[in-house]
């Protein structure tokens, strides 16, 4: 029978969905502030590498590798613009980022709350 329990249960779907978004928060985080904190000719080198993964994923006919892909074109951009001497682009591109790498975190840590809060409903 229908009970109260039963309203707040989670479908298996939006629990793979969020567990899916934790882990790539988290982890595309992670990676924003290792590409933040690398050497110039290595920021430069990763940068430039995950821009143009970036825009091969743009350029891709699936739709949805079109967000990811420009989410990484423009990492990879803000990493070669934070490496580059430009004296006003430089500190503004590390600015963002390093905010773009917490707002990732952020995202994937809240998604993972979720998730788990989820999980423990099914119960």
């Amino acid at each position: 029978m229908y009970d109260e329990k039963n309203k707040a249960y989670t479908s298996t779907n939006v629990l793979a969905k969020q567990g899916v978004a934790a882990v790539g928060g988290i982890i595309g985080g992670a990676g924003l502030l290792l590409m933040g904190s690398l050497p110039p000719i290595a920021g430069i080198l990763v940068g430039g590498l995950a821009g143009m993964l970036g825009i091969g994923a743009l350029l891709s006919k699936d739709p949805e590798e079109k967000k990811p892909g420009a989410i990484i074109t423009a990492a990879g951009c803000l990493a070669v613009l934070s490496r580059l001497g430009i004296p006003v682009i430089k500190p503004l591109a590390g600015a963002f980022l390093g905010l773009g790498a917490l707002g990732f975190l952020a995202m994937g840590i809240w998604n993972g709350i979720k998730f788990f809060k989820g999980l423990k409903r099914r119960r």
